[in-house]
């Protein structure tokens, strides 16, 4: 029954705590002016909402791009641990690689490598 009881007064003490701190920001909260919270694009105002839909086609290339900045992130250590590794270490990078290639394969069956 202990647990209970420190679990719900934790319970309570987290709500006051976030109760407190969103009163103390509605009290000191400084309102914008409309003209400097407007988003900025080049100087221009922005013709459609920031958190508009992408063309499903980005969403191929940016996991290509992920992909590939993931591999680099591997290459780095096994760069400084090849030589001590040997033939096994540079085999199971090759195997990395032949993956990689097949989502670059992928990539490009589905057409996310063409930009008309």
């Amino acid at each position: 029954m202990r647990e209970f009881l420190d679990a719900a007064v934790m319970l309570v003490l987290a709500a006051a705590a976030v109760a407190a701190l969103r009163l103390l920001h509605r009290l000191t909260a400084v309102r914008a002016s409309p003209l400097t919270v407007g988003p900025f694009l080049s100087g221009g105002r922005p013709t459609e909402h920031a958190w508009s839909r992408f063309h499903a086609r980005w969403y191929v290339l940016t996991l290509l791009f992920l992909a590939f900045d993931v591999e680099m992130l591997f290459m780095y250590p096994w760069a400084v641990v090849v030589a001590d590794m040997g033939t096994a270490a540079v085999v199971e990078m090759f195997a990395f690689l032949g993956l990689l290639m097949c989502g670059v394969v992928y990539a490009w069956r589905e057409g996310a490598l063409r930009w008309a």
